[in-house]
């Protein structure tokens, strides 16, 4: 069973305009998985600033996510692995942020379109990019 962690971009296009994007990301959240706060953030942050979206439509998805989804709190033992993670793999840091959290939750899979699609990390996570041809 595949124990997912859902990256900013997968909650995103819930919200897109693009129809197999925004059909392919619910099918993946109906199945569940993990988030992390700062992926809430990140959302929160694109959808107002980027997209232009208002509140209440951004409170309706914030709202759908968390029913789905498990949240992992942002804590100095995930900052510290993230360190870890962007100096020893070199990601940048808000991923190895991502990456972190998705360890720190005990997933084996992280969704998401911004990494190496197939890279598998310290032989326990492996990214993949669900929207990929």
């Amino acid at each position: 069973m595949v124990a997912a962690f859902f990256d900013t971009n997968v909650i995103l296009y819930l919200a897109s305009e693009d129809v197999a994007k925004a059909g392919h990301a619910e099918e993946l959240l109906a199945e569940g998985g993990t988030i992390s706060v700062q992926v809430l953030n990140e959302f929160v942050s694109v959808s107002k600033r980027k997209h232009r979206r208002p509140w209440p439509a951004i409170e309706e998805t914030l709202s759908v996510v968390r029913t789905l989804c498990r949240v992992e709190p942002l804590t100095l033992a995930v900052h510290e692995a993230a360190i870890v993670l962007a100096r020893d793999h070199h990601f940048a840091f808000y991923d190895a942020l991502v990456v972190a959290s998705a360890r720190s939750a005990g997933c084996d899979t992280l969704f998401t379109e911004d990494m190496q699609h197939g890279r598998v990390i310290d032989d326990v996570l492996t990214i993949f990019n669900p929207f990929r041809g």
